[in-house]
């Protein structure tokens, strides 16, 4: 049996009222997909975005939209108690949903795992499963601890690079990114500027000299890495750097959120143990 939830949503600036606990959930943030299925609610996901397969196997839940966008034909089938979405480029859509009458919840986008564990307690609190999340916190710091007392040094100096189409970005300290590279034993190289992604100084990386190029891209923007280099002339002005490719899949991914980052850590550990072999 439900009952309701009222509680005020910082992102949207009001209060919103949701059946307590969901039964009936639609979630468009690949982490919060994850992370449902985490604490034991995969059961209740009814609608999912077009990205949430890649991190959660044999995902049965309709895809209902992407990140940017929802089929509202859909979204009626599905009959949603809760729609999740985050701050940040969704927050437009999630103002939308709200004005038609949906039941939205909205996020923050992280600055640090902190931010993803304190959303985690936060979700587990809207499902009814606060100790879940609270025990798979605890599982995750614990793993994270264990990877940073296994840390080698000196640590290699980690230059970070995000491809999403013509901008690419490098994550500074206020991003979970740079925790991501810290805890699994890198420097990461903008980690002392006080921001989250910044536009790219290659002039800048070229002096810091890092040991590592960390290179992310999504399927939708391929680029060659390799080609890439060259067209740099960082073939001749960092010969030794050493490129470690991160994709969109499960356990690789330096940009997604969601629990598998503790399998990323792992990932990423072990490539910068071979860079300092």
């Amino acid at each position: 049996m439900t009952a309701t939830l009222r509680l005020f949503c910082d992102p949207l600036g009001q209060k919103v009222e949701l059946a307590y606990p969901p039964q009936r959930i639609v979630s468009l943030v690949s982490g919060l997909t994850e992370t449902l299925f985490a604490l034991g609610c995969g059961e209740r996901v009814v609608g999912v975005s077009t990205y949430c397969r890649r991190y959660v196997s044999d995902l049965q839940a309709e895809v209902v939209g992407d990140y940017l966008r929802v089929d509202l034909e859909r979204l009626q089938e599905v009959r949603p108690d809760l729609i999740l979405l985050t701050t940040g480029v969704q927050r437009q859509l999630a103002q939308r949903l709200l004005r038609q009458g949906w039941p939205v919840f909205v996020l923050p986008l992280p600055n640090s795992v902190y931010g993803i564990w304190e959303n985690i307690v936060m979700l587990g609190g809207l499902v009814g499963a606060v100790q879940p999340a609270r025990d798979l916190v605890a599982r995750w710091q614990a793993c994270f601890a264990d990877l940073a007392a296994r840390a080698f040094q000196p640590r290699p100096r980690v230059y970070a690079e995000l491809w999403f189409g013509p901008h690419p970005r490098t994550p500074g300290a206020l991003t979970f990114i740079h925790d991501l590279i810290e805890v699994a034993g890198g420097q990461n190289l903008f980690g002392a500027r006080p921001a989250g992604y910044l536009s790219l100084d290659l002039a800048a990386v070229v002096q810091q000299k890092p040991q590592v190029w960390l290179l992310f891209s999504e399927p939708e923007y391929p680029i060659d890495p390799a080609v890439l280099l060259r067209a740099r002339g960082w073939d001749v002005l960092l010969p030794d750097m050493r490129i470690v490719i991160s994709t969109v899949q499960r356990g690789e991914n330096l940009i997604h959120d969601g629990p598998s980052m503790m399998e990323t850590a792992v990932w990423l550990q072990a490539r910068l143990a071979e860079v300092v072999a």
